[in-house]
């Protein structure tokens, strides 16, 4: 496997991602820890030093243990990562006049296995505020920028590369093939990551950790949960509890949905929780978006506990927790959280079910290639993502009765026409928000003042970057017509045209 250092990069689990695309498993680390302690250090093949916000020269930067250059396997340092090593072998790392954050062209020099194959002249993606200034002993420069004369450097003799830019990103045209390079012709591994490799290792896994008790599956009828809960299914058979909870916070018609799809296969074990009184009464007068999805999170739990009191040997509980969900609650290295998970953090300190997470170490596009292999119904895998927390991220201000009457009818009228135009599979998330601001409007010659719905419908490969869908303009139309004419309570449609970053996908 590749063992990858994180120092707080917005695109580590970018980097995890190009290398599983490849088929060659690999683990995150924060940067800092002592890799002595990690279980499978002897499979290690090759480590990765991701990017990272600080500067090797203050005095709080993040480094990693000395043991790392001691492994005597292959080390890729990228951004951040190559000035730790330019730093720990004697090279010197300075401000740079002229700071790089886009596109640059390099230019490569010489021969060697990372660049092979490839042009002498490419596009790449820089992002740093630092340059090396000193080459350490033992090193070459292997490429140069405009603004960046050491963009890449190699101790070829010892295996040790260094790349200034971001290979792991799509804007780095050709990075997939730099990363290939490291994995396959320095590293020398094979592509023998698969999921069918991942079902049986998991299996394995789930049968060890769980034994003779029976796991209590929070089943939500979305994607994670439904993979997980058909994963724990194949592991432990009739062991396995599933629980919807009914909590009001769902798409329109979600619960008549679970029913028709689970019920004929999990029977007597799949249990209707109705629970909207219960969440609706702690959220009352919540209008803070943390508070929110921590209130969620908590009352989950609380729900939970009190189902599994009423059965026998329930230790485990299961979660559909993805990997997205793990670095946007809280990151590896010496990122900054941006928002905590309901999966994550809203779980009490003291939770009295020990968790089974089969999905935590998957990207979404993982899960539903999993989830095929299981042989998932399709009308399950290929549904849209869908938070955690429900509409209550997409119910801005307090949530109440009719605010969520309203964006559940205006989310079906989006979902509905989107599937009309055969753009529901080619469209990450299109959804709708209520606003928690009424506008004045005209109907039948009478003034209104009703909620603002916003409509969004956003393209992604992983939920960490989006960007806007350019919808058609009648399509547009008809959803904002049908709103204003069906949705009682709504009388302005708008639609969001913001990135991610620096917006988030969801509202809140």
């Amino acid at each position: 496997m590749i063992l990858i250092l994180d120092f707080g990069s917005q695109y580590t689990q970018l980097i995890a991602r190009r290398i599983r695309e490849a088929q060659v498993y690999c683990e995150i680390y924060p940067g800092t820890k002592n890799i002595n302690e990690i279980a499978h250090i002897k499979d290690v093949k090759g480590i990765i030093l991701s990017g990272g916000h600080a500067s090797v020269y203050e005095k709080e930067a993040p480094w990693p243990c000395d043991d790392v250059w001691k492994t005597g396997v292959p080390i890729l340092g990228i951004c951040y990562g190559m000035q730790l090593i330019a730093e720990n072998f004697g090279g010197k790392v300075h401000p740079s006049k002229n700071r790089e954050f886009g596109f640059a062209d390099i230019t490569v020099k010489g021969k060697n296995l990372l660049f092979d194959g490839l042009d002498k002249k490419m596009p790449v993606w820089m992002s740093h505020g630092d340059k090396l200034s000193k080459i350490p002993k033992g090193f070459i420069n292997i490429a140069s920028s405009k603004n960046c004369p050491r963009a890449a450097i190699v101790d070829a003799k010892n295996n040790i590369y260094g790349v200034q830019f971001h290979p792991e990103v799509k804007h780095s045209p050709f990075g997939k093939k730099i990363l290939d390079n490291f994995l396959f012709k320095i590293c020398k591994l094979k592509k023998d990551w698969t999921m069918k490799s991942y079902i049986k290792d998991e299996i394995g896994r789930i049968k060890k950790q769980v034994g003779n008790s029976k796991v209590l599956c929070a089943l939500s009828g979305g994607v994670d949960s439904s993979v997980a809960a058909i994963m724990l299914y194949r592991a432990i058979g009739k062991k396995l509890v599933c629980v919807y909870v009914d909590h009001g916070l769902q798409k329109l018609g979600e619960t008549e949905r679970v029913k028709k799809v689970f019920g004929p296969k999990f029977g007597k074990n799949l249990i209707i929780v109705d629970a909207k009184k219960i969440f609706l009464n702690k959220l009352k007068g919540v209008t803070d978006p943390e508070l929110k999805r921590k209130i969620i999170g908590h009352t989950f739990i609380e729900v939970f506990d009190r189902e599994a009191k009423k059965l026998k040997g329930i230790d485990f509980l299961l979660q559909g927790t993805i990997y997205p969900d793990v670095i946007e609650s809280a990151t590896h290295g010496a990122g900054v959280t941006i928002k905590s998970h309901h999966n994550v953090g809203g779980l009490p300190e003291k939770m009295k079910m020990k968790l089974v997470e089969p999905l935590k170490s998957l990207f979404k596009d993982e899960v539903r290639i999993l989830g095929r292999e299981l042989k998932v119904p399709a009308e399950i895998i290929n549904r849209q993502p869908f938070p955690g927390p429900g509409l209550a991220v997409r119910t801005l201000g307090e949530i109440t009765e009719e605010k969520l009457r309203i964006v559940k009818e205006a989310d079906a009228i989006v979902d509905e026409e989107i599937r009309k135009a055969g753009l529901y599979e080619k469209i990450w998330q299109s959804f709708a928000v209520i606003l928690p601001v009424k506008t004045v409007g005209v109907m039948g010659d009478k003034r209104t003042y009703e909620y603002v719905i916003v409509v969004r419908a956003v393209n992604s490969e992983d939920a960490m970057t989006a960007d806007w869908v350019k919808l058609p303009y009648d399509i547009l139309g008809r959803i904002s017509s049908r709103i204003i004419n069906e949705v009682r309570g709504a009388n302005r449609v708008v639609y969001d045209i913001s990135q991610k970053p620096p917006s988030t996908i969801e509202w809140e």
